[in-house]
C-alpha cells in the first residue's frame, strides 16, 4: 500500500537522503531533488525502487521560480500527486558580519529563504488543488531560534523559515494541510567529517537518520492537529 508521493529537495546527500529512504520506507512513493549530484541522485532512486516504491529524479535550482513550479508539476504528472514538501536544500557558511558581502547575503537568501517560500508556495498550490490535505515540512535549524557568532546570515535565513512556518499554516489550516518545520542541530557527520570530534562540542549532535525520523512523524497521517510547529533536535 502506498501512501502518497513526498518531494525531498537536496536529496542527493545527508539530511536530505535519509529522509528520502525513510519516507520510502514508510510507503511513500518519493521524488528526489537536487541541483547536481546526478550520481548520487541515481544510486538513491535505485535503493528506493528496491524498498518496492516508485522515484523519480528533478533536477532543479530551487531558487529559480521557473524551476520549482516545474519540479512540482514534474513530480505530480509522473508520479499522481504530491502529498508530502520536504524543504531540505540549504546551504551555509561562516563568516564574521563585518567580512560579509551583499553577494554573500543574496546567495544564502536565494536558497535557504527564498528556496523555501517557492517550494512552500507550489507544493500548497498543488495541494489545494488536489483537495484532500498534506504535509509541508521545512528544513530550520537551531540557529533560527538562537544566534551564533560568525553565523548571523545564516540564523537570519532559518529565522524567515521559521515565520514562514508558522504564517502558512495559518493561511493552509482550512485546507487540512500542515505546515511544519524541523532545526537539527549541527550533523555528527558532517563535524566528523571536517576532522573534528563533535564530542568535544557542549551542543547536541545527531545522525541524518534523527532529523529524519522525525519528519516522518510529521509527515503521517497521525499529526493532523500537529501545525505551526518549530521541533528542535537538541
Amino acid at each position: 500500500m502506498t501512501l502518497g508521493v513526498a518531494l525531498v529537495t537536496g536529496a542527493a546527500r545527508g539530511i536530505g537522503r535519509a529522509i528520502a529512504l525513510q519516507l520510502a520506507k514508510d510507503g511513500f512513493n518519493i521524488a528526489l531533488n537536487d541541483i547536481g549530484h546526478q550520481d548520487e541522485l541515481a544510486t538513491l532512486r535505485d535503493e528506493i525502487k528496491a524498498l518496492g516504491r516508485d522515484s523519480i529524479e528533478c533536477f532543479a535550482d530551487v531558487s529559480k521560480e521557473a524551476e520549482v513550479k516545474s519540479m512540482v508539476d514534474q513530480t505530480v504528472e509522473k508520479l499522481g500527486s504530491l502529498d508530502v514538501m520536504v524543504a531540505n536544500a540549504g546551504i551555509s557558511f561562516t563568516k564574521f558580519l563585518i567580512d560579509c558581502t551583499l553577494e554573500d547575503w543574496d546567495k544564502i537568501f536565494d536558497v535557504n529563504a527564498k528556496g523555501v517560500f517557492l517550494c512552500y508556495k507550489y507544493a500548497a498550490l498543488a495541494m489545494i488543488q488536489q483537495g484532500r490535505g498534506g504535509r509541508i515540512i521545512g528544513a530550520a535549524s537551531l540557529a533560527g531560534k538562537q544566534g551564533f557568532p560568525r553565523a548571523s546570515f545564516y540564523s537570519a535565513t532559518k529565522f524567515a523559515v521559521r515565520g514562514l512556518t508558522h504564517s502558512l499554516a495559518l493561511e493552509l489550516r482550512p485546507y487540512g494541510i500542515t505546515v511544519n518545520a524541523y532545526a537539527p542541530a549541527q550533523d555528527y557527520h558532517e563535524r566528523h567529517s571536517k576532522g573534528v570530534d563533535p564530542l568535544k562540542f557542549g551542543s547536541a549532535v545527531g545522525n541524518p537518520e534523527d532529523v529524519a525520523n522525525l519528519v516522518s512523524y510529521l509527515a503521517s497521517k497521525d499529526t493532523n492537529f500537529l501545525s505551526g510547529k518549530f521541533s528542535c533536535l537538541t
